[in-house]
């Protein structure tokens, strides 16, 4: 793999956009009082999370993951012939990104499951990983 066809402005861009996409799903007006239910949370406990190192940590894997699907994406090397791989574009970052998202929802299904955990809070955490992923892949393969 070539490390220079990717775009690590764009990789850092699409690390940063699982925030922004983290902040709405999991804000009190979309998914964030089921969440805190479904988990047993007050706002007091939330309130008592380390949040350097909650944030911190999410920051950083965050970026592992944006890495990761940006290598994936990376176009195929200029010596490559015609039709021996995929150019990167928007639509196929976004369904490159959707399907990185279907393989962490169920990875987050298998531990939720084995923790007794609610569908309502698999189903929640599970999309936000497939709709945070998309966006992932669709900033990566438009930005070129």
């Amino acid at each position: 793999m070539d490390m220079g066809s990717i775009n690590w402005l764009a990789v850092l861009v699409a690390g940063i956009s699982s925030f922004v996409v983290g902040g709405i799903w999991y804000s009190p007006g979309l998914f964030g009082k089921a969440w805190m239910k479904d988990n047993g949370f007050t706002t007091e406990d939330v309130k008592k999370g380390n949040s350097g190192k909650i944030f911190g940590w999410t920051f950083i894997f965050s970026l592992l993951m944006a890495a990761n699907l940006g290598m994936f994406l990376a176009d195929p090397p200029a010596t490559c012939p015609e039709g021996c791989g995929i150019r990167t574009d928007l639509i196929w970052g976004a369904t490159a990104g959707f399907l990185a998202g279907i393989w962490t929802f169920c990875a987050i299904a298998i531990h939720s499951l084995f923790e007794q955990k609610p569908w309502r809070l698999i189903l929640i955490n599970g999309f936000y990983s497939i709709v945070a992923l998309t966006l992932m892949g669709a900033i990566i393969g438009v930005w070129r």
